[in-house]
C-alpha cells in the first residue's frame, strides 16, 4: 500500500468528469466512511464506471443509455499536513474498520479513532467482496470481531487480490487533489 506522497496520481470513475469534488454529495457507509474514494489503480477506476452509470440512471441524473464514463485523474499535492492512517494488509484491524462504517453502532472505537483522520486507505472491499462482507456483519462466519470470523472472511476475501482506495475525507484533504484530466471511457453492452 502506498503512502500519500506528492505526485501520487489516483483515479476517479464516474459517469461525468469530476473536476472538484464536493463532499456533501459522498455516500455514507462506505468502507472508511464518508468520503471522496480514489486509486492507484486506473483499471480499477475504469471497472466502477457501469456501476456508476446505473447509479446515476436509476437515480434520475443522466438520460437511459448512455454509454461511456468518465476517469478523472488526479495528482497529489500536498499543501498541508494530512492526518492520514494507512492500512498496509486487508487484516482483522482493517476489516474492523470496514464493519464500523458499514453496520451502525459496531466497532464504536474503531470508528471514532477513524474519524480524526483526513485521509484513509487501504485495499478496497468493492462488489466482488460484498458479499463475504454482509456475511461477516450479519454474524454468518461467528461473531464479528471473533478472530474465527475475521480469519475466515478474511480469507474468504483473498486479500493480495484486492486494489487500493484512497478516502479523502476532510475539504483540507480535497485541496491537496489537483485535477489533471478526464478521459472519456465507452463501454461495451
Amino acid at each position: 500500500m502506498q503512502k500519500l506522497v506528492d505526485g501520487l496520481i489516483l483515479y476517479y470513475g464516474s459517469y461525468c468528469e469530476v473536476r472538484n469534488p464536493q463532499l456533501e454529495k459522498c455516500a455514507k457507509r462506505k468502507d472508511f466512511g464518508k468520503g471522496f474514494y480514489l486509486t492507484t489503480s486506473r483499471e480499477q477506476a475504469i471497472s466502477f464506471l457501469k456501476i456508476a452509470l446505473i447509479k446515476a440512471e436509476n437515480g434520475g441524473i443522466i438520460k437511459s443509455g448512455q454509454e461511456y464514463g468518465v476517469i478523472s485523474r488526479f495528482e497529489v499535492h500536498l499543501k498541508y499536513e494530512l492526518n492520514s492512517y494507512v492500512f498496509q494488509n486487508a487484516d482483522a484491524e482493517w476489516l474492523h474498520c470496514i464493519a464500523a462504517h458499514r453496520k451502525k453502532n459496531s466497532f464504536l472505537e474503531v470508528k471514532q479513532e477513524m474519524e480524526g483522520y483526513d485521509v484513509i486507505a487501504g485495499k478496497i472491499a468493492d462488489d466482488a467482496t460484498n458479499r463475504t462482507l454482509v456475511a461477516y456483519i450479519s454474524g454468518t462466519f461467528g461473531d464479528m470481531g471473533s478472530e474465527r470470523a475475521d480469519e475466515f472472511c478474511i480469507g474468504q476475501l483473498l486479500p493480495e487480490r484486492l486494489k487500493n482506495q484512497y478516502c479523502f475525507k476532510t475539504e483540507k484533504a480535497l485541496e491537496c487533489l489537483q485535477f489533471v484530466e478526464g478521459e472519456k471511457i465507452w463501454l461495451k453492452k
